[in-house]
């Protein structure tokens, strides 16, 4: 039996732990959340390292993509993965940038959603850059929150362009800030505070992290789609109770649970046989092609 752990940042109230079978193997598939203590997950991750077939690196991402696919490396992710000596780490960024283009397709050619007619809010686009552009090329109005859900900033990016030129500018400084200043982590979470309801109210479709959408999520948001990744039965239902109409993940339903990308890269990694560094988009593509990685529909 395989065994993949994400060791997260995040909190220990969203752990989950399923054993699947894909083909011949089984997969033991494990989410283990240290409330925003450094110390705690390196010593988790020195006690598994050599033990696990794959690492994920949860609550915070190693790589921000941008124009161009230009990397960024987040310094505050750089200790995580130096503590991970034999057993490789993903973050999830790589899978990102396929998995994410292509929920964008499905919505449109699957689910038949009509995305020229409607208007995005994407929580964060620098986090989720495939798809920002992928919504923005499928013609779609699209509205970026990154000022105002990273910063604190209430200003909506309202152009692909606009965001590119101040991703430019910002992503050399925030490669350098400490990740409770950037990411929801730890008990923090848990926690909701409605806020920047104009940019909620304006949006047909809310897509990104969730953590950043349920961070401010307003208290009604009747009829709204929610494209996202990590959602817990809590989450769903919280979705419900303030009248979602329809709910996409990325990435796939495990036993009531869609992990975060971070997971689902390291899954890759065990299944195609190589480090994430290493895979391709083409890799990745095939187990799309494959329906390993199949997206998650939840009408509500």
């Amino acid at each position: 039996m395989k065994r993949i752990v994400s060791v997260s940042l995040g909190s220990s109230s969203r752990d989950h732990c399923v054993t699947i079978k894909i083909g011949d193997e089984e997969f033991t598939i494990e989410r283990i959340g240290t409330d925003g203590d450094y110390e705690k997950a390196f010593k988790l991750i020195r006690e598994l390292d050599g033990k696990v077939d794959a690492f994920g690196m949860g609550g915070i991402s190693l790589y921000i993509y941008g124009k161009n696919n230009r990397r960024y490396t987040l310094h505050a992710a750089l200790p995580i993965l130096r503590e991970a000596r034999k057993t490789p780490m993903a973050d999830g960024s790589g899978l990102k940038n396929t998995l994410e283009r292509n929920v964008v397709r499905y919505l449109k050619e699957e689910l038949n959603i009509p995305l020229e007619e409607k208007t995005v809010l994407v929580v964060c686009g620098m986090d989720r850059m495939a798809m920002a552009e992928s919504f923005a090329q499928a013609g779609c109005k699209t509205l970026y929150g990154d000022l105002a859900f990273v910063l604190g900033i209430p200003v909506a990016i309202k152009s692909l362009k606009s965001l590119h030129m101040i991703a430019s500018f910002l992503m050399p400084v925030i490669c350098r800030l400490p990740i409770k200043m950037l990411y929801p982590s730890g008990l923090s979470q848990e926690v909701n505070t409605p806020k920047f309801n104009k940019m909620f109210e304006q949006a047909d479709i809310i897509a990104g992290d969730f953590l950043y959408i349920k961070k401010y999520l307003p208290r009604s948001i009747s009829g709204k789609i929610i494209v996202t990744n990590t959602v817990t039965p809590k989450d769903i239902e919280m979705l419900r109770e303030r009248g979602a109409k329809l709910l996409v993940t990325s990435t796939p339903e495990l036993n009531g649970r869609s992990f975060g990308t971070n997971v689902m890269e390291a899954l890759a990694c065990v299944l195609i046989g190589k480090k994430p560094e290493d895979i391709t988009s083409d890799e990745y593509h095939k187990l799309l092609c494959d329906g390993i990685f199949r997206h998650r529909v939840v009408y509500f």
